[in-house]
């Protein structure tokens, strides 16, 4: 080998990029920031949507605190081990994870706790298939006077998400879902309210991955010009392309191809014999479908082994034995994959797939 051999090397489209530069980075927040329809600060987080689901916990919450902590799937248990960590008193309204908390019930919780100065809640439940009104719930915390905290991650891009109108003072995103693309990127906005509870809080994180105050303080404040750390590119450039694909095709028409999803898949497991675990369609999230199915992993594994692409899983922990999850979101959101989840199920429950097919057909 020559030296000039030696010193030639193979360049890769996903390696060899040139540097994220921070007005691009401010640049992909702001594409955020108008996918939320938001006014207020969002701040783009290198890491999966948990990541600043506890930056805002640890953050707005202390000793002394009172949270309010709506559980409705098994995110709500997280968030409640969290506030738990920081010292609050929390109090849980939880209800079947079949079911939808409502308005009213959490302006009783309210009413009930009314020293209460924090609100978390998930919006749509990928892991139970459920989809919680927050437009109303946020109607009873704007009435008390709490911070709220929305974990969108299952609902942005395939269900109304306004966190303006509805009072939401931190909206957490994440990529992988309705949107299309990676689970290593995130986001949050966070209201002027949120910044000043922040400040407020001796035990916020600081010098920290979890500080959201520090991106206040050397990024936002400062004008945006100088990044924190070095940006993780690649998930960056993803996230932009998912804006991008997003804005080509239209908000409305991407939330209304994740509801025919639904609204398809529903038909047809009710003409397969499968009954949906979320009973009421209006609680039914867009972006999964649950159905109660007995011996539910050894079913999807059947469906599986006929067709290993078919975009279905068996729900976790207690849940795997009673419910299958039927992930239509991102790119599955399309009538090929329904298709293809309802004739696996089918193969896997020994049942003719044809009236299912076109149950779906008919509804979508």
């Amino acid at each position: 080998m020559t030296p000039d051999e030696e010193s030639t090397a193979v360049t890769h489209p996903l390696l060899d990029l040139p540097p994220l530069t921070a007005a691009r980075f401010a640049s992909i927040e702001r594409g955020v920031a108008e996918l939320l329809g938001t006014r207020e600060d969002v701040v783009v987080t290198q890491g999966e949507a948990l990541l600043p689901l506890e930056a805002c916990i640890r953050s707005g919450a202390r000793p002394g605190s009172t949270a309010l902590n709506i559980v409705t799937g098994p995110y709500g248990t997280t968030f409640g081990n969290w506030l738990r960590d920081c010292g609050a008193t929390v109090v849980d309204l939880a209800v079947p994870f079949h079911t939808a908390v409502t308005g009213e019930q959490v302006a009783e919780a309210l009413a009930a706790h009314p020293g209460t100065d924090f609100v978390s809640l998930v919006h749509a439940e990928a892991a139970t298939g459920n989809t919680n009104p927050v437009a109303e719930i946020g109607e009873a915390v704007r009435a008390h006077g709490a911070l709220f905290m929305l974990d969108a991650v299952a609902s942005v891009a395939a269900e109304p998400l306004l966190p303006d109108e509805w009072g939401v003072d931190l909206c957490v995103i994440g990529a992988q879902k309705a949107m299309g693309g990676p689970a290593g990127v995130s986001a949050v906005s966070v209201s002027e309210r949120a910044w000043a509870r922040f400040a407020e809080n001796p035990a916020a994180p600081r010098r920290s991955y979890l500080s959201l105050l520090d991106w206040k303080e050397r990024w936002i404040d400062a004008g945006r010009t100088t990044l924190l750390h070095a940006p993780a590119q690649l998930e960056m450039l993803a996230l932009e392309a998912c804006l991008d694909r997003i804005a080509a095709e239209g908000l409305p028409a991407v939330a209304g191809r994740h509801a025919a999803a639904a609204a398809a898949t529903r038909a047809g497991a009710t003409a397969l014999g499968v009954a949906p675990y979320v009973p009421v369609a209006v609680e039914a999230a867009p972006v999964a479908t649950t159905l109660r199915v007995a011996d539910a992993s050894a079913v999807v594994a059947k469906a599986l082994a006929a067709d290993p692409a078919a975009p279905l899983a068996a729900g976790g922990g207690a849940l795997a034995g009673e419910m299958v999850r039927v992930n239509h979101y991102g790119p599955a959101a399309s009538p090929d994959a329904v298709r293809a989840s309802l004739t696996a199920l089918a193969s896997a429950l020994s049942v003719d797939p044809a009236p299912a097919l076109a149950a779906a057909a008919a509804a979508w």
